[in-house]
């Protein structure tokens, strides 16, 4: 085999369809159903109603109660991220209701839905809870989803369910902690970053070009190891629909003269680590180690050494086979990672655990409120222009909680507890007030 043909032959077999990849997404089903018919047709009484509503009344529910938007495709009227699936070994005989990658991947800005943008307004808990005793369990569930409303579990669910699978992922006789933890409170980055990533997750911990890494939530117990190698081609279009994905422009005015000035104090103090933008970008792809950093540490224990150990050697991290590549490993970093900046102004709130609501209180920490919340509607109408980021209500204690239904307290984002705190990033501290009004004006332009 000459040189000519062989990288000729690596780059055919590397092709990929975004396309393909979107339409995969809205319509194929690669996880297991997670709940039955019978669930969902009960839901209706978890709400409080004699009968199942009509399609567009049950849509504004599920916006209302789980943070679950309309799809902006045909998805059998249900919210983006749930589809009907058929339980695997019936020859699709019967359904159940399955999840997919959109329901922490899905969000919606004034009422349109945006797929790749991160789910800002779910409360996955609550829905897991109502279809749970909707399905008659009477068992609480295996770990928690979710903690606040518009964080997720999603390290837990991949450290859950690598725990029923040996190496080559055949199905174990029994689960194996490998270390599980269910309080990171992980806030859903955008798809559009990933393509100016070489490592991705906050801690940067996997390679952003591996395709099984983003794999691992089609791992029911339901599916043996044959489903991952049959679809592992229909996710790598699918990582290139990801890739193909840009972020939405800001929707109001911008001060053009003021954003110039802000690109210079930006440049001057803010892109050795979140890059430049412009016709020649670059994003430096920097860990900032804890120390330095200094924001909630939760998240980069949370996922342990004996997960990393067992995912390597795994078929996950075993993707890559030739003679000039390796495999896409997941790798110990000592921090987190810094993310570019590209539609920064749609991602409210910030930070990996989305403790901070608004980019002007990420630059002026003694801004950053103690305990906060907002309608999770997105609407324009309530979108905060000086600061960037939603307008929120704050306390100063959760006191006024204590009375509260659990799906109201997980409204409210208390900073005090650890896996949601505030700290860190007080980079911007050294900023004059003017400086940040000129920064928050240029990253309007990204």
């Amino acid at each position: 085999m000459n040189f000519l043909f062989l990288i000729t032959t690596l780059l055919s077999s590397q092709h990929t369809d975004a396309l393909n990849g979107q339409n995969y997404l809205q319509s194929k089903d690669f996880a297991a159903p997670s709940f039955t018919l019978k669930a969902f047709n009960n839901l209706h009484k978890q709400w409080g109603l004699d009968s199942y509503p009509e399609p567009k009344i049950a849509l504004q529910i599920f916006e209302s109660r789980y943070g679950m938007h309309q799809a902006p495709y045909q998805n059998d009227y249900l919210p983006m991220g749930i589809k009907l699936a058929a339980f695997p070994f019936t020859f699709g005989a019967v359904k159940g209701i399955a999840l997919d990658c959109l329901i922490c991947h899905g969000g919606a800005l004034d009422g349109k839905p945006y797929p790749g943008l991160g789910n800002n307004s779910l409360d996955l808990q609550t829905f897991f809870e109502d279809m749970n005793k909707a399905d008659g369990n009477k068992k609480p569930l295996a770990f928690r989803f979710g903690n606040s409303r518009g964080t997720n579990e999603a390290g837990a669910v991949s450290v859950f369910l690598l725990g029923f699978r040996n190496p080559d992922l055949s199905l174990k006789t029994s689960w194996t902690n490998l270390g599980l933890n269910d309080d990171l409170h992980e806030d859903a980055p955008a798809w559009w970053l990933l393509k100016k990533k070489k490592s991705m997750y906050s801690t940067g911990g996997a390679d952003a070009r591996s395709v099984r890494s983003v794999m691992q939530f089609m791992m029911s117990p339901l599916h043996g190891p044959d489903h991952f190698n049959t679809n592992e081609k229909k996710f790598a279009d699918l990582q290139a629909f990801m890739l193909s994905i840009q972020p939405p422009a800001y929707p109001f005015n911008i001060d053009q003269s003021l954003a110039s000035l802000g690109k210079e104090v930006f440049q001057n103090n803010c892109s050795k680590c979140h890059g430049t933008y412009g016709e020649k970008p670059n994003y430096p792809n920097r860990i900032i180690p804890l120390d330095v950093i200094g924001t909630d540490s939760k998240r980069f224990f949370g996922i342990t050494k004996e997960f990393g150990r067992f995912y390597n050697s795994s078929w996950f991290s075993k993707e890559v086979e030739g003679w000039f590549s390796d495999d896409y490993k997941a790798r110990e970093t000592n921090g987190y990672q810094a993310p570019p900046l590209d539609g920064v102004w749609a991602t409210a709130p910030y930070l990996h655990n989305g403790s901070v609501p608004t980019i002007y209180s990420l630059l002026n920490s003694k801004a950053r409120p103690k305990v906060f919340t907002r309608d999770f509607q997105n609407k324009f109408e309530n979108y905060n222009q000086k600061e960037l980021g939603w307008n929120f209500q704050s306390k100063n204690n959760t006191e006024h909680l204590q009375n509260k239904e659990i799906t109201e307290q997980r409204k409210w984002y208390d900073t005090s507890t650890p896996g949601r705190l505030n700290t860190g990033h007080t980079f911007g501290d050294d900023l004059n007030e003017q400086e940040r009004s000129q920064v928050l004006e240029y990253l309007k332009t990204l």
